[in-house]
């Protein structure tokens, strides 16, 4: 039994040092080193600039936003607690994972909790009370919360071809914000995209061609350095005298949002206020669900809950997988590593073991 357990110690209240304002809640940056205040005039001061740089690129800003969250929940659960959150010790990070875990949160959920505490620790020099190698007894508490938990992650659910129809066929809003909505969708599912990469589309990214038109990426949430990645965006097998309010081709909703905007150069998919005027500012990526989300309950959809953005990237995975495109195809255009994450994506595999299972003749 951990020795923390069966009670709550409190140890030494600490009070937080720092305030609202503080670097920590900002971003859980450590104060600045020797070398990065250094005056102007040393030989070395340029360099010193360049290297916090770098450390700042480290990391994507998202995740560092992310992180600063998840340690801000943490602190506030360590003040009701009594504990301190900086340092912590192994003890609290035990009861904190348990009444997480006690609150129904979801493995994954407490996994990146830790995580964020780990991080913003080792920021601020200090050594991370999250490591399970270092602490056998809190190893084995996080293994009983992931067996009894269970470690299985719901999917947002796929959207089909006959749901694209419909989200792109119910137009609402503005023309420009239509437009926008139809050309975002379509792009979207066409591409497998993430949401932050729909939102981080520039027109310099764009080569169109014969047959469609390539987007280079320059990188995405499993390409944090930079090697970048093309998707191929394919023509719609629509007759070119089909109405662009019914037409399902990419390239041309695409064609056509820009030609609207005006959009030239910069970002593709902007924001467009309730005048109908298109802003230099590229969408949010939690814009893009929930506009993504706006179209699925135009279209019917009750149990939106279930959908987000991750659904036009599931339903191309699962669409192209039911039209017999082998795996490692659909892992070029989503950027998938391996076929065991392009698995995770896919949701015909219930229907597949339906059909392995109906197949016995019994």
């Amino acid at each position: 039994m951990p020795p923390w357990a069966g009670s709550t110690p409190r140890g030494r209240s600490c009070r937080p040092r720092w305030s609202k304002s503080s670097p920590l809640l900002q971003g859980c940056r450590p104060p600045a080193s020797p070398s990065s205040s250094s005056p102007p005039g040393d030989p070395l001061y340029e360099t010193a600039q360049d290297a916090l740089e770098y450390k700042e690129a480290a990391r994507s800003p998202e995740t560092k936003r992310a992180y600063a969250s998840d340690f801000r929940l943490f602190e506030q659960w360590c003040g009701q607690a009594g504990l301190c959150s900086l340092p912590a010790t192994v003890s609290t990070i035990g009861l904190y994972m348990t009444d997480l875990a006690t609150g129904g949160a979801k493995v994954a959920t407490i996994s990146r909790r830790l995580a964020a505490i780990s991080f913003c620790h080792k920021e601020n020099r200090l050594p991370s009370p999250c490591s399970m190698k270092a602490d056998r007894q809190l190893a084995q508490v996080y293994a009983g919360i992931r067996k009894t938990r269970g470690t299985k992650q719901e999917g947002k659910a796929a959207v089909s071809l006959s749901l694209i129809r419909r989200m792109v066929d119910i137009a609402e809003g503005g023309p420009l914000t239509a437009s926008r909505d139809r050309a975002l969708i379509l792009i979207g599912f066409a591409g497998g995209l993430r949401r932050s990469e729909l939102a981080g589309i520039r027109c310099e990214h764009l080569q169109p061609h014969a047959r469609g038109i390539t987007i280079t990426l320059p990188r995405s949430k499993t390409d944090q350095e930079g090697q970048g990645r093309e998707v191929e965006i394919a023509r719609g097998s629509q007759p070119e005298h089909t109405p662009l309010s019914e037409c399902t081709c990419p390239v041309r909703a695409l064609d056509q949002w820009l030609r609207q905007a005006g959009i030239e150069s910069g970002p593709v998919f902007r924001k467009v206020n309730r005048g109908e005027n298109v802003q230099k500012a590229a969408l949010n990526p939690a814009s893009v669900a929930w506009i993504v989300k706006r179209a699925l309950g135009r279209a019917g959809v009750r149990d939106l809950h279930r959908y987000g953005a991750h659904s036009l990237r599931a339903g191309f995975a699962t669409t192209a997988f039911d039209n017999g495109v082998p795996e490692f195809k659909i892992r070029q255009q989503t950027g998938h590593k391996t076929s065991r994450m392009l698995e995770k994506y896919i949701r015909s595999e219930r229907k597949a073991r339906q059909e392995a299972a109906g197949s016995l003749g019994l």
